[in-house]
């Protein structure tokens, strides 16, 4: 009964990105208590402007429809906002002379039907790291941008108009999927740069498609990746001009290939017309569990696993090692010694109450979580393509 309704749940959302329609038989499985569900989740997974069009393209919207109307008119506005930010950037960059390089949503959005379809939180924006500081300064300058919070591959900044910004100069983290980092940091040796432009550049396609993957697969890794990064894998892979022999060349350079068709069968489960299995079931629960960004006792026991338990996970988190420090804070490239001072200051990231909430809870799941849990989820992460 559960996997039914899943299926008229994604029939909805393939109904909004391909305008296919709903069988008889599944618009009658569209009680108003399972619409009320549906809703829930799509909610979770940042997809409720999917489904309300997905119901509107059906004619399953019958009460309440202006109260619904506001998850598509929120879309709207989420993409006009991010839409006008992303210009005042982009002359920013030409105007500053760096060379930059737009990721995710600001690439993926052209390919749906209609580009307030694919929602982003934030604008993800690729530059060479030793412009980070320069077009920082420049920003806050020019367009009043603040400094929120600098992490292992990216910094993230807020406009006045309350957008999210960051600024990438890794692609992806060391050690994290798979090590993609292997490949992909090799990205701007590779960057198409852009007509009638002097510093904005594009990846090529099977670039961006193993970032894309490499990108699910960190999400994974830390617990979930939601719904909307499968939609833009479907929909990737369903453009006429995709080269599929180069974009999985790439991938099997970059130890992801298993992963990507694990991840390209789910697609075809939700969006498509294969039949689930066992693996793709696991994955679907795992997923639908995670919400956007993964669950917390996922990511935990993913770790917890990975760092010999509950004792080392914590040491894990108190002691971050040097690969890793040295991203929140460059100066130990030349200056190692300071790192008991660094690991010493990242610790006082614990006064941010969001932060230490965050940390509480961690704290809270790894000492239940228990360990066959996190057997099993280790497995299941190495049998879809993740070591």
């Amino acid at each position: 009964m559960l996997q039914k309704t899943n299926q008229i749940f994604f029939a909805l959302l393939r109904s909004a990105i391909c305008g296919t329609k709903l069988t008889n038989q599944e618009k009658q499985e569209c009680s108003p208590d399972k619409l009320n569900s549906f809703l829930k989740l799509a909610l979770r997974h940042d997809v409720a402007h999917l489904l309300i069009w997905g119901l509107k393209q059906n004619g399953l919207i019958l009460q309440n429809g202006k109260e619904l109307d506001k998850y598509v008119l929120k879309a709207i506005y989420r993409y006009e906002l991010i839409k006008n930010e992303y210009e005042k950037l982009c002359k920013s960059f030409e105007e500053a002379q760096i060379s930059f390089l737009p990721l995710k949503g600001m690439i993926l959005r052209k390919y749906y039907p209609e580009v307030w379809m694919r929602t982003s939180c934030d604008i993800d924006v690729l530059i060479h790291r030793e412009q980070l500081d320069k077009i920082i300064a420049y920003l806050s300058k020019t367009l009043n941008y603040v400094e929120k919070e600098r992490a292992t591959h990216d910094v993230a900044l807020l406009s006045p108009t309350g957008v999210h910004i960051e600024i990438h100069f890794d692609l992806v983290e060391e050690g994290r999927a798979n090590n993609a980092i292997d490949v992909l940091s090799s990205v701007w040796d590779n960057a198409i740069l852009s007509q009638n432009s002097k510093y904005l550049y594009e990846m090529p396609d099977e670039f961006f498609y193993v970032y894309h993957i490499a990108h699910m697969a960190k999400h994974f890794e830390n617990g979930g990746c939601g719904i909307r990064p499968f939609i833009d894998l479907w929909i990737l892979d369903h453009l006429a001009e995709a080269d599929k022999y180069k974009r999985d060349e790439l991938l099997s350079k970059a130890n992801l290939l298993p992963f990507a068709d694990s991840c390209r069968t789910l697609s075809e489960v939700w969006f498509g017309k294969t039949e689930i299995n066992d693996l793709t079931c696991q994955m679907q629960e795992f997923l639908l569990h995670g919400g956007v960004y993964g669950s917390t006792d996922n990511r935990v026991a993913i770790q917890q696993k990975k760092r010999g338990g509950r004792i080392g996970y914590l040491f894990s988190r108190i002691f971050i090692p040097y690969a890793k420090l040295k991203r929140y804070y460059p100066i130990l490239e030349k200056h190692r010694w300071l790192m008991p001072l660094m690991q010493v200051r990242r610790w006082f990231m614990l006064m941010n109450p969001e932060i230490a909430k965050m940390a509480k809870k961690e704290l809270e799941v790894n000492a239940i979580i228990e360990e066959t849990k996190a057997e099993e989820l280790n497995h299941f992460l190495n049998n879809i393509g993740l070591k």
